[in-house]
């Protein structure tokens, strides 16, 4: 059965590796914002930011942060987290950067988006609370089938985490 998942990411570099992990088919996508779409909700400041980001994220369960080298630590990409964990959402980071992009090459691997958020309760970073996954291949194909054959049971996990954790 398909999970109902928001993605986080950062567009402009990771887009074309974002959109082959969005099509493996296991987890129901929420349709991302075209260029023309996110200049409009860009174009209206944060407040008009924050209620499309909040609009995507109704009626999931789980956010996946698709983390490529330059996701960590970015406005929107910590909004997208502490707003996942404070509706109850799952949260779990997936490395995409040995998946190639639309010029067929990888990037080096990013920081953990989740070392900058704190968990409210505990003040621990939600890094050392939530999941982060590092698919152990270094082509794109092995990666792809990789995060293909797991990404189902990392949600299940993340869901899991989430509730456990208040």
């Amino acid at each position: 059965m398909a999970r109902k998942c928001f993605y986080s990411f950062h567009y402009t570099p990771d887009n074309w590796r974002v959109s082959k992990v969005r099509n493996i088919g296991t987890v129901e996508d929420n349709k991302p914002a075209s260029d023309n779409d996110w200049e409009t909700v860009t174009g209206g400041g944060d407040k008009k930011i924050k209620e499309w980001i909040a609009g995507q994220m109704k009626g999931r369960t789980c956010t996946v942060i698709l983390a490529g080298s330059n996701t960590a630590d970015r406005k929107w990409i910590n909004h997208e987290i502490i707003e996942s964990w404070n509706k109850g959402m799952g949260v779990l980071v997936i490395h995409i950067h040995n998946i190639t992009d639309r010029n067929d090459k990888q990037s080096s691997k990013g920081a953990n988006p989740l070392y900058y958020v704190t968990h409210g309760p505990t003040k621990k970073k939600l890094s050392t609370i939530a999941n982060t996954y590092d698919p152990p291949r270094t082509t794109s194909k092995g990666v792809y089938s990789y995060i293909s054959d797991n990404i189902e049971g990392w949600v299940d996990e993340a869901i899991r985490i989430r509730k456990a954790n208040n």
